[in-house]
């Protein structure tokens, strides 16, 4: 976890002061095209010039960071003479600016850290600053490039790239449209969901596990209905910060191994993808988690406490292919796949997925096969 953590309305405008605190001088300001157009990066440099700080913007990041974009990062960073990072936006820029930390501290390529592969040298000082109320990377130990050269989308993981602090502030998600809302909390839930039944469950995990998934599962869809609900967003930026929390400690498992290579060949959003995998890996993981899955419907409100465990897994599974039609959710048939280079790119995302480290973490650890049979089911869900 980071070891300070603003969270509440209007925090946004403590970042300059908790820099100060942090004897940050020079910090370089992490963020992406779409937040340019708008004044929030402005506001932010605005508030570190008027307490001292002298900043520069890097707004080059891209919906899936690549490896490109992490080594320009690092030029600007080292060109600036900085000492410290701000990462302003959702998990895109949050994770470029934990790689962007990594080298400016270790030198070398990504490729050089990915998982299993330490990252010996901890980053200059990151405050992260979420703007989406979903990927929980602000609190997380990981951070996800894709390799220009190869194609892969590497997981990257270590204590050394928690950012030092995390300001959640609900008011800068007001803006986010529906579609974003909807796909980000629906990460949210997987991370609460996959940390609560991962192998790697604990006690400490569970307990922000539960509370994270009961209440995303109510507030999503008003969030989703309306952007402007206040409680909603309010309630989610915290419930996506509780389940980045889980699952940095429990790690994801199953349905984020097969989401990566589907952002990868098709660039679908993380989120999105997470969303159309999450009811059929449920659904194949059940039956060798049938008391966690069911106490996650008791949880949300799906299962009541006369359920046997079997009824709640059915309703738990009923529940989510149908909250996925009341987010709209496409499946991967209607987002606009074409439909050979899917079912040929089958076998290469289930190696790319089981090899990814994830699938071990799941209740019921698949084989290559098992996961291309699942690939192929949510085709046309």
């Amino acid at each position: 976890m980071p070891s300070i953590m603003k969270i509440g309305g209007g925090s946004f405008a403590e970042v300059a002061t908790l820099l100060v605190r942090l004897r940050c001088k020079r910090p370089l300001i992490v963020t992406d095209p779409f937040l340019m157009k708008g004044q929030l990066p402005g506001r932010l440099r605005e508030q570190m010039q008027d307490a001292g700080l002298r900043s520069e913007i890097f707004h080059e990041t891209v919906a899936d960071p690549t490896t490109t974009v992490v080594e320009a990062g690092v030029r600007v960073f080292a060109e600036g003479d900085h000492d410290s990072l701000v990462s302003l936006g959702g998990g895109s820029p949050i994770d470029t600016a934990k790689a962007i930390g990594m080298l400016a501290a270790n030198g070398g390529r990504v490729r050089d850290y990915k998982v299993p592969n330490p990252i010996p040298v901890p980053g200059p000082t990151h405050v992260a600053v979420p703007t989406t109320a979903g990927t929980g990377s602000e609190v997380t130990r990981f951070t996800v490039i894709t390799d220009v050269d190869s194609g892969e989308k590497m997981l990257i993981g270590g204590g050394a790239l928690v950012p030092t602090a995390a300001v959640m502030d609900y008011e800068l998600s007001l803006t986010m449209p529906a579609r974003l809302t909807a796909d980000t909390g629906t990460d949210s839930l997987t991370h609460a969901i996959e940390s609560y039944v991962s192998r790697k469950a604990n006690p400490f995990t569970d307990a922000l596990a539960l509370t994270a998934m009961k209440t995303i599962w109510k507030e999503l869809p008003a969030s989703f209905r309306d952007p402007e609900d206040l409680h909603a967003r309010e309630a989610m930026m915290l419930a996506a910060t509780q389940a980045g929390i889980a699952f940095s400690n429990a790690s994801v498992a199953l349905v984020h191994g097969m989401s990566r290579p589907l952002g990868t060949h098709f660039h679908i959003p993380h989120g999105l993808s997470n969303a159309m995998l999450l009811s059929a890996v449920t659904k194949f993981s059940a039956e060798a988690a049938m008391g966690r899955y069911a106490e996650c419907a008791r949880t949300m409100g799906i299962a009541g406490a006369d359920d046997t465990e079997a009824q709640a897994v059915d309703e738990l599974i009923r529940a989510l292919y149908m909250r996925n039609a009341e987010l709209e959710v496409p499946s991967p048939s209607r987002f606009g796949i074409d439909e050979e280079r899917y079912f040929a790119l089958i076998p290469t995302m289930a190696a790319q997925a089981l090899a990814s480290g994830s699938p071990q973490n799941n209740p019921r650890i698949p084989t290559v096969h098992e996961i291309e049979t699942i690939y192929r089911e949510v085709w046309q869900e």
